[in-house]
């Protein structure tokens, strides 16, 4: 990008051409899942290491809280805690992504124990944690964009897993229904908020290339599922085998 200070508009344009080369649903991992070409054991591998992002959503959300400066800032992030954490024990996105690893055989202790995670897979989630906690709250918020895109890969992939995994149910894929409407209404604060407050060439760039870091990490987490479990015997120590589990 050069220093010409972009219309709101424009700022727009550029964030979803963003997510039309970078996003995640492009990845040759997400194709496979998609289109059936995994085994039960690489179902199970991606929904375990996923968890930890799940997991991490509303603890990255509290940490950019604590940090808006307004009450009126502060209601409308609170939402996503909720969503996410429920508002009673068993309710909320996380809650449902456990149904979806109990679905899959996954022994529940064990996924919430994070024993099985790939190594690439805590750096990475750990990685955005910091860098909404790091960063300014513009960077932060725009982290959050890759929602936009969101919606178009959640219906791939229902459709997708219900059609080619006879170990797949509604039931099993109860997590993403919700986020057919949370992500929308979520997405469309936040793009509002970066397209009113990046307001000179400094401020777009930083915010274009926060989308590009948030695309990263759903990239990276991909990469090395592709690498431990699409390639045999490449299962770094201590991370998830189907054949232990």
């Amino acid at each position: 990008m050069s220093g010409k200070l972009l219309s709101p508009d424009e700022l727009e344009a550029a964030l979803r051409a963003i997510g039309a080369e970078r996003y995640h649903n492009l990845h040759p991992f997400h194709r496979a899942l998609h289109d059936g070409r995994l085994n039960r054991a690489q179902v199970q591998a991606w929904a375990l290491n996923r968890y930890y992002y799940q997991a991490s959503i509303p603890a990255k959300d509290a940490i950019l809280l604590a940090r808006l400066p307004t009450a009126e800032l502060r209601r409308e992030w609170r939402r996503r805690l909720v969503d996410h954490d429920g508002d009673a024990p068993g309710t909320g996105g996380v809650a449902r992504w456990l149904k979806l690893t109990d679905g899959l055989g996954l022994d529940r202790t064990y996924v919430e124990s994070l024993e099985g995670l790939l190594p690439a897979t805590r750096f990475a989630v750990d990685a955005y944690v910091a860098f909404v906690r790091d960063r300014s709250i513009l960077e932060a918020i725009a982290s959050s964009l890759t929602e936009l895109f969101s919606p178009t890969i959640i219906s791939e992939r229902v459709a997708g897993m219900l059609r080619h995994y006879d170990f797949i149910t509604p039931e099993t894929l109860a997590y993403f229904q919700p986020r057919l409407t949370q992500a929308p209404r979520d997405s469309d604060f936040a793009l509002g908020y970066v397209k009113e407050h990046a307001r000179t060439p400094e401020q777009q760039k930083a915010v274009l290339d926060a989308l590009k870091f948030k695309c990263g990490v759903l990239w990276a987490m991909l990469d090395e599922l592709e690498y431990a479990y699409v390639n045999p015997g490449r299962i770094p120590p201590g991370a998830f085998r189907p054949d232990a589990a």
